[in-house]
Parts: structure tokens; C-alpha cells; sequence
């Protein structure tokens, strides 16, 4: 079996009163469609995705603990008792830690941080982490994006004299009677808690720790003003751990966008600057695949400290000293994660291009860059991948999955080989001893029920729709659906029997092709294809029909505005 370039196209068929739902909301039938798709519905849910302000997110009282959790630090910080917040090394856990540290410090909090080592300490609080604490003299921890899967630790710092409060977002560990298990913390801050009744579960610890900011202002009496200053970071937060862009979430990310101009981290500008962007016009995309890696490259490379340090200070130069020190390690760490991705790719071709599961061991690979190269060589091959580096004492590996592999369930298969796991049905983490490589790579592929169907990805359609039927207007109009991102998908649209009137080659890296269509209505309109030109040339021949699933545009060049579509998809007839 070779690398499947194929893909299934599937129209969308959700049904609604889509033109009674766009005279409602003043919007065209098409948009009132894409709506629908995204699984919104109702009156007030459409009202809430369309026009849903910072008015319109949760009480965060509704959150379990909260009260209690504000409570116990009201108490601690008119005590004058030293705070210390254990933080996560990546993008949701920097910005949790910089939301709790800048909040607590407000509220004239002794407070400072600690963020885990990713290579030396793992995941979450450890017992060295906590006996550290309480060699310094700390009275409270609180922990941001993780701590609701350290029961044992939690109770060595309970034992050690501490208070702590648990802030996570991470599904609640059960035994075996499907029972939670929740640490012996003072107070757990947590959506998935089956007994939380908070209404929306699929926040990030960003957005948790901005809520217990809320209240803890509201308790010190500082201006909500201050609070709603700092939404960028719940923002970049939500983006960066991949939130679904739905409900509050699409808000906060909306308005946090918004926000980012006024921010006021200094280092944030700066970074943002050292990319090259325009902090005017910085989108999802710019902080979930530009902004955000950098800040995620400090804890992958080097420590998280670095890019929260960026953040908060107020040194024009270090700032810019910090944001540059970012970019280049992000740059090495591309360099780096092309490398991986090349040598697996090259024994996937060689070695396992037969197997329905692909695991790799890279023993020349940083353990950090294990799941982005995962997700690499999923998007190439879609199969689910496991690649596997060396740690300092056993091989760790980094899995990601396809909807028809529920990865979990994989690993349970295999758990006797391996000394440690865990993750979701699309993503997992486990670790085993080198020795065993080989007989998990056997097993998992004997044990996967897989079918060669199952690696054409599906192409979601929101709507067919002729070229004729687009305007400026609803160009436009399509604008009101951002930010797109997970659960927010960009609309993709598709039109059959195109004819090719013409097509060239673009770009200094010949990576664009401009082409010239017309339907059978015989309107024309331009094209723009990202691909590599001379291939899309050569698999075109004599060729003159398409398919093509595409996204509207509006090309401005010198001043003049001319609708065209960039096609995300297309089939070529034979």
C-alpha cells in the first residue's frame, strides 16, 4: 500500500429554515447554512456566535470551588502568606501562569512561579517540585493547566503543611469502578468535574485561570476594566491548546483579538513585531501557527521561564532581546522538526508503508518534537503514527490518530509492554523500554481492525455552490464567521465541471498556480492554486475539466477589487 492521495468528498446535509433563519438574522441563505454546519442552534445560540460579546461569557461562580478557591487566597494574601504558582511549559500553561501571577500580584499577593522542566520534571507537579516549595517557605500552591491527575503529590504538599489549589482543565482520572478520583486539594477549579455545573466543558486552563482573576478583582474591588485588559492571553491560550472555537471560547478569541493592539505586555509586542506581523491584524491563524510556536519553542528547547519572563517584563531592550531569542529557537525548531520529519517519512517509504499503524523510533530526535512530526507524517499517510525518542532511561513516544483509530483503546491493547500511558481517542503519550519497540509495533498493527477505506480522509463541503453566485457581499459577509480555527472550520465550498481556459505558474519558488475558469454559465473568473506549479502543469496535460472545492475571495491590486476563489481541492476529469 503506498501514501493515499485521494480524498472523499462530503457534502454537508444538516437541515434548517435556512431562508427563514437569514431574514432573522439579516444574513444570506448561504451563511445561515455554514451556521447550521457548525452545529449551532437556536435563536440565542445563533444570536450568542454572531454577535456574543464579554457580557455573554459564563458566570465564573459557576465554575465548582471557585468561591472557595477565592476565599482561601483572600484570606492567604491579606496574611501576607507566600504564594507559589506551578505552572505548564506550553502556550496554555505560560499564559495561565502569566494570567494567575499578574492577577494574585494585583491583588498585592506574595506571590512568584515555578514551570516544570519538560526533559527534567515531565508533566505537571512532581514530589521535587512540591518539597522545593516547602524548603522555600511556601504556604499555598496553586497550580494552572495541571494537578487534577496529582492525587500523591497534592497529598505529600498537604502532609508538608501547604494549602493547594487545583486550577486544570484535563479530564478527571477514575478508578476502576468509573468512580473520579480527585486530589486531597483544598479546592479543585475544574469544568470536567462530573459534578462542576458550569455550562460550557471545552475551556482551556488559560480561560479557567482568567476566570478565578475575575473574581478575585471583584473580591479586592479592582476594576473589571483590568480584568477584560488581559482577554488576549485567555485568547492566545485557547488557540494554542486547540480549543474548539466554539461557544465562550469563540468569543474570548474574538474579542481577545481585538484586544491584542492595546495589550499591555511589552513582550508580547515584541514578539509579535519579531515575527513580522502587524499587531493590528494578527488572526487565529497567526497565533496558532506563528506566535504561538515561539512561545511554546522556550519549553520544548530550552525552559517555558523564558517566554513568561517575555511576557511580563517591562525592559524595552530585554523585551526585545527575549522576543528575538524566541523567533530564532522557533527557527531551530522547525529546522529540527523538518529533519524528523524527513527520516520518518524515509522509513515509512522503506520499511512500513504495508502497516496499518505506522511507529517510528528517531533515535537522533529531540523527545519534544515527537507529537508535531506525528501530526506530520498522520497528514501525509493518514494512518495513526506513533514516533518514538529516546528519553534518558527508556524510549518515550508521542502518538496522533485518525477518526477511525481510537489511539487509547490501541495502547490498553498493548499495555503490558508499556511502563507508563495515557491520552484520547486522537492523541496519546506512553513509554516503554527499547527492547520492546519491535513486538509494539507488531502487536498494535495485529491488533488494529483497519480497512483501506479508512485512510482517504473525508473533504467536508458546507455547500455547493456555483461560482455565479458570489459577490462582494457575501465575501464580506463571510468575514462575520471569524476566527476560524478547530470546531470553527473555514467555510469550503465546491462547484463540478469547470472548464481551464489557462493556468501559469507563480512565485519565486514556482509554489502557486493562477488559473482562468469558466463555468458552463460561461462566467469566468480567476483562480488561485497553492501547490507546487510545475506538478499541478505536468498531472494537468491536455487536461480542461476540474472540480474544485474552493474558499471566495476578493484580489485587490492596484486599487481594483475583483472576486476570485483560492481552491483548497481539486479532481481533474479524465
Amino acid at each position: 500500500m503506498t501514501r493515499n492521495t485521494q480524498t472523499t468528498w462530503m457534502l454537508q446535509t444538516k437541515r434548517a429554515d435556512f431562508s427563514a433563519l437569514a431574514q432573522r438574522f439579516s444574513i444570506s441563505p448561504v451563511t445561515a447554512r455554514i451556521i447550521r454546519n457548525r452545529d449551532v442552534v437556536g435563536e440565542e445560540e445563533i444570536r450568542r456566535y454572531l454577535h456574543g460579546t464579554i457580557q455573554d461569557l459564563y458566570d465564573p461562580r459557576l465554575l465548582q470551588d471557585m468561591d472557595r478557591a477565592v476565599a482561601l487566597l483572600q484570606k492567604k494574601i491579606q496574611a501576607g502568606s507566600p504564594i507559589r504558582i506551578v505552572g505548564d511549559y506550553d502556550i496554555d500553561g505560560i499564559c495561565s501562569t502569566y494570567l494567575l501571577y499578574r492577577g494574585l500580584a494585583r491583588c498585592g499577593a506574595r506571590v512568584d512561579y515555578q514551570i516544570p522542566e519538560r526533559i527534567r520534571d515531565g508533566y505537571g507537579i512532581n514530589e521535587s517540585i512540591i518539597r522545593q516549595a516547602s524548603a522555600d517557605g511556601i504556604d499555598t500552591i496553586i497550580t494552572c493547566d495541571n494537578g487534577i491527575a496529582a492525587a500523591e503529590q497534592i497529598r505529600l504538599a498537604r502532609e508538608l503543611g501547604m494549602d493547594v489549589i487545583i486550577t486544570d482543565h484535563h479530564e478527571v482520572p477514575t478508578d476502576a469502578g468509573g468512580r473520579e478520583v480527585l486530589p486531597p486539594a483544598d479546592a479543585i477549579v475544574n469544568p470536567k468535574r462530573s459534578t462542576c455545573p458550569y455550562p460550557f466543558k471545552g475551556i482551556c486552563g488559560g480561560v479557567v485561570a482568567y476566570k478565578l482573576v475575575q473574581v478575585l478583582y471583584q473580591a479586592f474591588g479592582v476594576p473589571s476594566g483590568e480584568w477584560e485588559a488581559m482577554l488576549e492571553f485567555a485568547a492566545m491560550a485557547t488557540v494554542g491548546d486547540v480549543m474548539k472555537l466554539r461557544d465562550e471560547n469563540r468569543i474570548i478569541v474574538k474579542w481577545g483579538l481585538k484586544h491584542l493592539p492595546r495589550t499591555r505586555s511589552l513582550g508580547l509586542r515584541k514578539l509579535v513585531e519579531a515575527c513580522g506581523l502587524d499587531i493590528h491584524a494578527v488572526s487565529a491563524y497567526h497565533i496558532g501557527f506563528v506566535v504561538g510556536p515561539c512561545l511554546n519553542a522556550s519549553g520544548r528547547l530550552r525552559t517555558a521561564r523564558l517566554a513568561l519572563e517575555l511576557l511580563l517584563t517591562e525592559d524595552e531592550a530585554g523585551a526585545q532581546e527575549m522576543a528575538a531569542e524566541l523567533k530564532a529557537l522557533n527557527e531551530e525548531r522547525k529546522d529540527m522538526t523538518q529533519e524528523g520529519v524527513d527520516e520518518a517519512l524515509r522509513q515509512v517509504e522503506e520499511h512500513y508503508a504495508q502497516d496499518s499503524v505506522l511507529v517510528v523510533y528517531l533515535p537522533d530526535c529531540h523527545e519534544s518534537l515527537a507529537g508535531i512530526i506525528a501530526g506530520r507524517v498522520r497528514e501525509a499517510w493518514n494512518k495513526p503514527v506513533f514516533i518514538l525518542t529516546p528519553g534518558e532511561e527508556c524510549v518515550k513516544g508521542s502518538g496522533r490518530s485518525i477518526e477511525a483509530y481510537h489511539m487509547y483503546q490501541g495502547l490498553c491493547g498493548v499495555q503490558d509492554l508499556l511502563l507508563k500511558f495515557g491520552g484520547h481517542p486522537m492523541a496519546a503519550g506512553f513509554s516503554l523500554e527499547e527492547n520492546h519497540v519491535e513486538e509494539f509495533r507488531r502487536r498494535l498493527n495485529a491488533q488494529a481492525d483497519l480497512k483501506p477505506v479508512d485512510f482517504i480522509p473525508k473533504v467536508w463541503i458546507d455547500v455547493a455552490m456555483p461560482l455565479e453566485y458570489i459577490s462582494q457581499r457575501l465575501v464580506e459577509e463571510l468575514k462575520i464567521l471569524e476566527p476560524f480555527g478547530q470546531g470553527n472550520e473555514k467555510p469550503q465550498f465546491a462547484q463540478k465541471n469547470l472548464r481551464i481556459r489557462s493556468a501559469r505558474v507563480l512565485g519565486r519558488n514556482r509554489n502557486a498556480v493562477k488559473l482562468s475558469l469558466v463555468t458552463e454559465q460561461g462566467l469566468s473568473m480567476e483562480a488561485m492554486l497553492f501547490t507546487e506549479g510545475d506538478l499541478f502543469i505536468e498531472e494537468m496535460g491536455t487536461r480542461r475539466g476540474i472540480d474544485v472545492i474552493y474558499y471566495p475571495d476578493i484580489n485587490e491590486y492596484n486599487g481594483n477589487r475583483t472576486l476570485q476563489i483560492v481552491i483548497k481541492e481539486y479532481k481533474l476529469h479524465t
